[in-house]
């Protein structure tokens, strides 16, 4: 059974999301349940209220709730940014994902299905591995909670994604990764049926269909500068999925009536500390901006490169790459065959047609900024230049008469220009 609740033209009300959740959780079945919300650089899915909402409901019931944020490749949150997320939910309740060392495999994707679906630039069969309190069969429900929203790797976020990435293995986060970024960021961005989600939805319907897994999937958008749920969409199954995937076609899709020379772009401090998850500052925006055109990064909060010692390290030693570079490398270096999410996070940070990115950023060095390939401004210089703390997304013209496309949050939709010349979608895959 599907519950929901939408409003395309407005807010949801909040008294109205917890009464569906409190008639979602089936107080009689449920005696230990296990949530799984995205974590701190999501902050912005409306995912830490509805957590705190289940939590809170579920113990005021007697059942024994814990609660394990899906961090992929991420840092470990601090107990200040679980707090931040997701209020007062004891800290004796979480439980930590390491995608090396607490995860289980549990079973393969076969090399010939990974050729079908990827144009032939895999044919080896790919392992799959969750962690491995997934598998606890105390558990009466498991709760996947989590924003559809455009996706650079799977089209469309969430749903499996949150499985076997959020809790998974580095063998499926790198091979669904390197296979979003060489399908192309202009065929697969906002579009749901597409080689990542194949591979996802193969995972979903052979190898956890036996997990009790009931998905609470949200869509968010800003008015007046806020965070609000357009919708929420909770079951079981893809239904919920599909149903919240198309909301967010309508609200989270940005068509920019001609194409943006300069896109100022401001990253949430408390949120965004890495350029791995801030780079959505680049590619939501860079099929709206103009060929040679350019994009202002400014990112108050973001101190490293990569998530975690690995990554971090990798983008400090090759900095970011154009998608042939990487393919050229690939071909012989042994650290990116054997990393292939690092690979595609390379190219991540390298839009298409000429177009420049300059981060504004005052925990990271000029010199560091631009080793990595990126222009450099400090916060302050860019906020003197663009003092966009108090703009509306869209236009806006300066002193100067200089006219520029700001957003507020690269996290709450993709942006996009139909009069933009498309990049060539064929990918040479046997390379």
């Amino acid at each position: 059974m599907l519950l929901s609740l939408q409003n395309p033209s407005g807010a949801v009300d909040l008294k109205d999301i917890s009464d569906l959740i409190c008639t979602h959780i089936d107080a009689n079945r449920w005696r230990n349940v296990l949530l799984i919300p995205p974590d701190i650089t999501r902050s912005h899915s409306g995912a830490g209220l509805l957590t705190s909402l289940y939590y809170k409901e579920l113990t005021k019931g007697g059942c024994r709730v814990k609660v394990l944020p899906a961090l992929g490749t991420h840092c470990r949150m601090t107990e200040a940014e679980l707090r931040r997320m997701f209020g007062d939910i004891p800290m004796e309740a979480y439980l930590v994902h390491d995608f090396r060392r607490s995860i289980t495999e549990i079973g393969t994707v076969p090399g010939s299905y990974l050729a079908e679906i990827s144009e032939g630039l895999f044919t080896e069969k790919v392992s799959v591995a969750i962690n491995r309190e997934l598998l606890n069969r105390e558990y009466d429900a498991i709760l996947s909670i989590g924003q559809v929203i455009p996706h650079e790797i799977a089209g469309m976020a969430n749903y499996t994604k949150n499985i076997v990435v959020g809790c998974g293995g580095g063998e499926m986060i790198n091979v669904s990764h390197f296979l979003g970024v060489f399908y192309g960021l202009e065929r697969l961005l906002g579009v749901d049926q597409n080689p990542v989600r194949l591979l996802f939805d193969y995972v979903q319907e052979n190898l956890l269909k036996e997990i009790p897994f009931l998905f609470v999937q949200t869509v968010m958008a800003q008015i007046d500068g806020r965070d609000v749920y357009k919708g929420v969409f909770i079951g079981e199954g893809r239904e919920p999925y599909n149903r919240a995937v198309e909301l967010s076609q309508r609200v989270n899709f940005n068509h920019v009536e001609r194409p943006i020379r300069k896109c100022v772009v401001w990253m949430d401090p408390d949120s965004y500390h890495s350029t791995w998850v801030t780079n959505k500052a680049i590619y939501r925006t860079e099929l709206a901006v103009q060929q040679d055109g350019e994009i202002i990064i400014i990112a108050p909060g973001v101190c490293m490169f990569g998530e975690n010692d690995l990554a971090d390290g990798a983008i400090r030693k090759y900095g970011y790459l154009s998608r042939e570079k990487v393919l050229e490398l690939r071909r012989t270096d042994r650290f990116l065959q054997e990393n292939l999410s690092l690979a595609g996070h390379l190219i991540h940070g390298v839009p298409g047609r000429g177009i420049r990115v300059t981060y504004c950023t005052n925990k990271l060095t000029r010199e560091e900024i631009e080793h990595a390939g990126f222009r450099y401004m400090t916060v302050d210089e860019a906020l003197a230049a663009y003092p966009c703390r108090q703009w509306e997304n869209g236009w806006h013209t300066l002193p100067s008469g200089e006219e520029v496309y700001f957003v507020a949050n690269a996290a709450l939709g993709m942006w996009r220009c139909e009069e933009q010349p498309r990049q060539s979608s064929e990918r040479d895959c046997s390379k």
